[in-house]
């Protein structure tokens, strides 16, 4: 008998505007795994902000951090607060340009790891789901057929678990994510979709939301060529849970 998928149930709860939205501290330090003169490579910590926000009590963030040491570095990209793992950072403008043109033509491999709610059907598949702002939701975003746009990322699964919980047991799937274009909360919105639910996720996680400490999303590997020597670049970088 196949296990049914997770049914989240639709109604979302009231998000703060990014305005309003206070970070609580991170006391969780920011691994530095490779550097030379062009960039760096690092591993962020889940709770952390990649950019410091309008509110004055959110200054803390990876830029903030890192520009103490590097003066002149840019991040490359970026991860959702809850997110933790690999970030791309350019450490001046030159390098920066040349990184974000990988980015922008697609060229860069990007791996999570993820824990969904659930064991899923298939072992492994393609979640290809257009994806458009929710105005009157603001800051979350929707599937949307008609306004979205094409949004697609393939699962992979590692292992199916059981977790004890309660009197009993919690499905839960370890699976490998890899997006193939970087819409706004692409992988949890897609895991959302496919019925199988991001543990931790507050924003479309359901009752997965309340099962986890932390958004259980990690950015495990990126693939790219260095911007100076153009020689291939295979970053990995474990996964804490």
């Amino acid at each position: 008998m196949m296990p049914t998928p997770f049914d989240p149930s639709p109604r979302r709860p009231m998000q703060p505007s990014p305005d309003e939205f206070i970070a609580p501290p991170c006391q969780a330090s920011i691994r530095i795994l490779y550097e030379d003169e062009a960039l760096l490579l690092i591993d962020k910590p889940s709770g952390l902000l990649s950019l410091s926000g309008k509110h004055p009590q959110n200054l803390d963030s990876v830029h903030h951090r890192l520009v103490q040491d590097f003066p002149g570095c840019t991040l490359v990209h970026r991860l959702d607060f809850g997110t933790s793992g690999l970030m791309l950072v350019a450490r001046n403008k030159a390098v920066n340009a040349a990184l974000c043109r990988q980015f922008s033509e697609r060229t860069v491999g990007k791996e999570y790891l993820a824990l969904l709610l659930g064991h899923l059907a298939e072992d492994e598949g393609v979640m290809d789901f257009p994806i458009a702002k929710d105005p009157p939701n603001f800051p979350l975003m929707k599937i949307c057929d008609r306004e979205g746009k094409p949004a697609r990322s393939r699962y992979r699964v590692l292992a199916r678990e059981q977790w004890p919980h309660g009197a009993g047991s919690l499905a839960v799937s370890r699976v490998s994510l890899r997006p193939e274009s970087g819409r706004t909360h692409q992988l949890r919105i897609h895991s959302q979709r496919l019925g199988y639910p991001m543990l931790g996720c507050d924003l479309y996680g359901g009752q997965a939301h309340a099962l986890a400490g932390r958004l259980m999303l990690h950015a495990h590997r990126l693939d790219f060529h260095h911007p100076q020597s153009g020689k291939p670049m295979a970053a990995v970088c474990d996964c804490p849970f």
